[in-house]
């Protein structure tokens, strides 16, 4: 007998430049819902990590994964990820992010995540950035805060849609007996 039940989806993926500037968020809907994220919460629980990043660096080396940075509460938990030039990606899982048909009552739902269901994750987030850094005609200093040319956001339709594509595709595995 199938039963269905939720399973985690990413809620949301951040890239947040070396001065703590927001540079790209990307919002993924949970399966079922109606309205949209709010991107502005978001964006609120996306800066509630910085003091973390900064707490932590001391006993991290850079261009390595943070691992869990906080739940926020019992359905969305925040990962993060830091580069060697201090940028820094976030990613939001949401544990009850799609639905999924489970074939054994014994194992009913994922109720955790481990820092390696992301790790993946984040390299291909990496990778989409460097690749960024690669087109001359990007400036990552034109994103910096207090520049007046340009946006302080990334703009790069190449880069949105593999972020995309990186968020929507995500699952984290699951093991079964």
């Amino acid at each position: 007998m199938a039963t269905t039940n939720r399973s985690p989806a990413i809620a949301c993926i951040g890239v947040i430049g070396r001065h703590n500037n927001p540079l790209h968020i990307s919002l993924f809907a949970a399966e079922g819902d109606s309205e949209p994220r709010d991107k502005l919460e978001f964006s609120f629980m996306l800066s509630t990590c910085l003091d973390l990043f900064e707490a932590r660096m001391p006993s991290k080396t850079v261009g390595q994964d943070f691992g869990l940075l906080q739940a926020i509460d019992e359905r969305l938990a925040m990962y993060g990820w830091l580069t060697n030039t201090g940028v820094k990606f976030v990613i939001i899982v949401d544990m009850e992010g799609r639905s999924s048909n489970l074939q054994d009552n014994k194992n009913p739902a994922v109720l955790g995540l481990k820092n390696s269901d992301l790790t993946s994750t984040f390299q291909a987030i990496q990778i989409a950035y460097i690749r960024l850094l690669r087109n001359p005609f990007y400036t990552p200093d034109d994103h910096a805060p207090g520049k007046s040319s340009g946006s302080t956001q990334i703009t790069s339709r190449r880069f949105v849609q593999e972020i995309d594509r990186i968020g929507n595709a995500w699952a984290p595995v699951i093991a079964t007996r």
